[in-house]
């Protein structure tokens, strides 16, 4: 009877550890790039992703930029949040909307791959923070350069809500979310 004991605990005890294995979240090895020419000159040099990849994930963090990047309702209060000299008008930015609206550049993007080979996960724009480390359009993770490998949580790829056609932050909003870039901790990434 006590040897039957010890095996039910064993497989208890492997069922649950096979479960928690189960339940973490998958990662992803993302690669950020300041601009599309840097992704492809690390494809022809590297070989790790082929220049339409490149292309492709540009395109993407390029219009989950115009689509999700935060707007504000001054030059003044983007600025704060970004940075002096990393924003411009909606217009000029996005090319869409008309004046009275502000957005930052895009600082560069990152592209994230599934561990295992199973392709592109997702692109997502990186914006300056005003103390000049970067951040993405969903707010959740800030990253002390807009280059380099890491590797993170496959949730860091989740599309982010729309900002087009919403109401710009005012300074007073802006301020109340603790500025923009804010939340996630501080991730630096690897050569």
């Amino acid at each position: 009877m006590r040897k039957r004991s010890r095996r039910v605990a064993l497989c208890i005890v492997g069922a649950a550890a096979f479960s928690l294995a189960g339940c973490r979240e998958e990662q992803v090895e993302a690669q950020a790039y300041p601009d599309l020419q840097s992704c492809e000159d690390a494809a022809a040099r590297d070989g790790l992703l082929s220049s339409d990849e490149c292309a492709e994930a540009f395109a993407e963090a390029r219009d989950l930029h115009v689509e999700a990047a935060p707007r504000y309702d001054s030059i003044a209060v983007c600025e704060e949040q970004h940075g002096e000299g990393n924003c411009g008008s909606e217009e000029q930015v996005a090319g869409t909307g008309g004046s009275g609206i502000f957005m930052p550049l895009l600082a560069g993007y990152l592209i994230g791959n599934m561990l295992g080979g199973r392709g592109m996960a997702r692109a997502q724009p990186l914006y300056r923070t005003p103390d000049g480390r970067f951040t993405d359009a969903g707010r959740s993770s800030v990253f002390s350069s807009n280059t380099g490998k890491a590797r993170m949580s496959s949730a860091q790829f989740a599309r982010p809500a729309t900002t087009m056609g919403q109401a710009p932050m005012s300074r007073a909003a802006a301020a109340s979310r603790g500025g923009f870039g804010s939340t996630g901790g501080a991730r630096g990434f690897g050569g």
